[in-house]
């Protein structure tokens, strides 16, 4: 990637920067939702720890574990839509393909901006778990680091499918950016794992990479060990999933500039 390319990408990096700079809302909305889950988990998991024994205390890390990490793929999902989202609501789509700027390279924003909201977002909720109820996620291990990687990844891959809803269908799919995930979570094994579902529908869970971020979480948890099977699969899909997504991605973005759609969209 050239030089004149990671200056646009940053262009529409910092475009979107600005409005948090000015906007202290903004800046409490990311950190809003993971830290209240946060609350809401941890007094349940106190709850859990004080039944009894080493048993429910595991139980209790898991169930923590699960919501920590469950945030980073929907604040990944949900940065980059919503980042899209806000070039819709400012009627700034078509201005930006004015400019120089190629669609990989707005990708390459939206997702460098999904970083950035993952990482306020995140953050502050490991460390309120950390300080109310002692567990550290990154005990784990650096193991964790992969974790939000992959579930990084597959929010970045939904957002593209997202984005590209949004793009042929315009508002009516806008919806989609806040309930899509939410949708994904039950096949996703995030506080129980895959064996709890039916025969019939563990091959389908076991074809989304958070079902195995969260087996390999609570491998992890239960043996201190890195379940490299589990890791391997989830960052094969997230592969699979990124270059199926872009490509959806790319067509309907054709299939907009083509009738110019960039213009009306969300009107």
């Amino acid at each position: 990637m050239n030089r004149a390319a990671l200056r646009r990408i940053w262009g529409m990096v910092y475009r979107h920067l600005a409005l948090y700079r000015r906007s202290w809302p903004r800046v409490l909305e990311l950190m809003y939702w993971p830290v209240l889950q946060m609350i809401v988990w941890g007094f349940t998991t106190r709850y859990l720890i004080g039944l009894q024994g080493d048993t429910v205390t595991l139980a209790a890390g898991m169930l923590l574990g699960g919501a920590l990490l469950w945030e980073v793929a929907l604040r990944s999902q949900m940065g980059f839509s919503i980042s899209f989202l806000e070039e819709i609501w400012s009627r700034n789509l078509g201005h930006v393909f004015v400019s120089p700027l190629r669609p990989r390279e707005l990708v390459a924003g939206l997702m460098c901006m999904s970083v950035i909201r993952v990482l306020v977002g995140v953050l502050p909720a490991v460390l309120l778990a950390w300080l109310l109820y002692a567990f550290a996620l990154f005990d784990m291990g650096p193991v964790v680091v992969a974790f939000f990687a992959a579930l990084l990844v597959m929010g970045w891959a939904v957002a593209l499918g997202v984005t590209s809803l949004i793009l042929r269908y315009g508002a009516g799919a806008e919806a989609l950016a806040w309930s899509i995930l939410f949708g994904l979570a039950p096949f996703s094994a995030v506080f129980y794992p895959v064996s709890v579902l039916p025969a019939w529908l563990q091959p389908v869970a076991l074809l989304l990479p958070s079902a195995h971020v969260f087996e390999g979480m609570r491998t992890a948890l239960l043996d201190g060990t890195i379940a490299w099977g589990h890791l391997g699969a989830a960052f094969a899909l997230d592969a699979a999933w990124m270059v199926a997504m872009a490509a959806v991605f790319m067509r309907q973005f054709e299939w907009a500039r083509e009738r110019g759609a960039l213009l009306s969209i969300g009107e």
